[in-house]
């Protein structure tokens, strides 16, 4: 079983929901993020989600945008991405990490190098945005082959076909994206996300992740009880963005620690 795997049966055993922060790499100090994936983990983050910067992150809105603008502008690209997951995984060899990005930097640096060393730097699963299930077979064949779990998007306009195309290739978990719109938009329709699972399920083997919207602990605790997982990203971007280089590791593990506590209330 890959660690992604491993984390959810764990979780599942214990009766409790996965919590899955995201933070772009190399935002907003290049020589926190790791420092800030080991807060993260020590908060009670059981998944991290690593951005990979991109110039057009069509998926995501102003601030994972202008976050991923801050790291570019440190020049980081994908290979210091890869050596941030190589230095988390050298003292922290549980907690997986998922890289998210795009296509583009994945394909400039070679998708079998890509996918080689993503592996040799601790990479658990992969989810590129711009990567739909259709022309991706071959990806996530590639990613399986080094053990490494291919993760793909759901949204609510997700037809019947597209759930079960993904749930055919998928492993890991699946990221249900609960609005129509991008990260950070408000007005999560939690009701509208409860009768949503059930659907996905029908098709999808591996457990369910919801993201987009969530930005506190009660949105979280709602989010988590009709789902096996709940991703944070936009917020705890906001929230480290504006911390003083010496806070954002303690401001990371301090907000971790607070969506953990009302998740382990379900």
């Amino acid at each position: 079983m890959s660690r992604i795997a491993n984390a959810f049966a764990r979780l599942k055993s214990e009766g409790r929901k996965a919590l899955i922060p995201f933070i772009t790499a190399g935002d907003p100090y290049p020589d926190a993020t790791v420092e800030i994936m080991h807060a993260l983990a020590q908060g009670g983050a059981d998944v991290i989600e690593l951005g990979v910067p991109f110039s057009d992150p069509m998926a995501d809105g102003p601030v994972i945008q202008k976050a991923g603008e801050r790291a570019l502008k440190h020049g980081i690209g994908l290979a210091k991405v890869l050596e941030f997951v190589r230095s988390f995984r050298s003292t922290d060899r549980n907690t997986p990490v998922v890289l998210m990005g795009y296509a583009n930097p994945v394909e400039r640096y070679g998708l079998q190098r890509f996918v080689a060393d993503a592996k040799a730097a601790g990479v658990d699963g992969v989810l590129i945005v711009d990567y739909p299930p259709e022309e991706a077979e071959a990806f996530a064949a590639a990613l399986r082959t080094q053990a490494l779990d291919p993760i793909f998007l759901l949204a609510p306009t997700s037809s019947e076909e597209r759930m079960e195309r993904i749930g055919k290739i998928a492993s890991g978990y699946v990221y249900y994206v609960s609005l129509k719109g991008v990260t950070g938009a408000g007005h999560l329709d939690t009701a509208a996300v409860a009768e949503v699972i059930p659907r996905i399920r029908k098709h999808v083997s591996v457990p369910v992740g919801v993201g987009f919207g969530i930005r506190d602990a009660a949105t979280a605790q709602a989010v988590g009880a009709v789902s096996d997982a709940v991703v944070i990203g936009s917020r705890l971007v906001q929230l480290l963005e504006v911390q003083p280089r010496d806070n954002v590791a303690s401001t990371a593990a301090a907000f971790m620690a607070e969506i953990r506590a009302a998740l382990d209330k379900i």
